[in-house]
């Protein structure tokens, strides 16, 4: 078994297109802006993130899902740089709601919402900066 993508279901798909693609800079696949599905990479690693419309799903399911409300995910991307990528982020409009900041004597995080209300955590990992 192979993970391949963990999909995010979101009601704006042009807004959570725009902020995953020029905002945290993952390449998208396809380039569908408009939905109702993509996938976004980062330029290193096989791990991905796909957005998918909401309502897409509920005809898939034949059902209509509810709204998410709450902490429900957590992408968490990891950056060689935090204060490096923070800066960049956030002078494309992300707004930061934690850090960068320590979260163990490994780790320093920085956390940022999507348009959805998806929490993005930023981590950098102390041990591989040497």
């Amino acid at each position: 078994m192979e993970l391949a993508q963990v999909r995010l279901l979101v009601g704006d798909f042009a807004a959570c297109y725009r902020f995953y693609a020029e905002v945290l800079g993952l390449k998208p696949q396809s380039g569908a802006v408009e939905g109702p599905y993509e996938k976004f990479s980062p330029a290193t690693g096989s791990a991905g993130i796909a957005l998918q419309d909401r309502s897409m799903m509920a005809e898939v399911l034949g059902e209509i899902g509810d709204e998410a409300s709450g902490h429900r995910s957590l992408v968490v991307l990891r950056v060689d740089d935090l204060d490096a990528y923070c800066e960049a982020v956030t002078g494309r409009g992300a707004v930061l709601l934690h850090g960068p900041a320590p979260m163990t004597d490994r780790l320093r995080v920085a956390h940022l919402k999507d348009p959805e209300g998806n929490v993005v955590e930023l981590q950098e990992w102390l041990l591989l900066r040497g």
